[in-house]
């Protein structure tokens, strides 16, 4: 019977360590700098499914938060890859969109918060896919041959 006790105080003790514990890992997820924000931002993105080969876009867009984490107005498209067609123009402008819906609000500390209310941000999203790797040119380094 004292193994049987030991072995639930045990679990009780451990258990409500696990309790306490919680609430201060709900802290820890405040965001405090520029680069966990920018972080969640790159966590929350998903760029739209493509067929293979496709290159994929560039779409920056523009926007501000509330000190609260919300957003402050409405977020506005500064540029696209000019050459992308109006279909993938529409999904990655969606998928942009659905990034910030699902990422704000964003939990900032209190002086984060008040740091970036107000701001603009400008956040380029980047998904262009397969593209050709620059030919390191080594002029510099050609052998000599005498």
């Amino acid at each position: 019977m004292p193994r049987c006790r030991v072995i639930a105080l045990l679990a009780a003790s451990l258990l409500s360590g696990v309790l306490q514990a919680h609430p201060a890992s709900g802290q820890s997820d405040a965001v405090s700098t520029l680069e966990g924000m920018f972080g969640r931002l790159k966590a929350c993105w998903h760029p739209p499914a493509l067929p293979r080969g496709h290159p994929g876009m560039e779409i920056t867009v523009l926007f501000s938060f509330k000190r609260s984490g919300e957003l402050l107005g409405r977020p506005r498209i500064t540029f696209e890859t000019p050459d992308a067609s109006e279909a993938d123009s529409v999904a990655y402008r969606t998928a942009v969109m659905e990034t910030l819906q699902h990422c704000t609000p964003m939990p900032f500390t209190g002086g984060l918060g008040d740091a970036v209310a107000g701001r603009p941000f400008r956040v380029r999203f980047d998904d262009r896919r397969n593209q050709p790797k620059p030919v390191e040119r080594r002029a510099w380094l050609l052998p000599r041959i005498l």
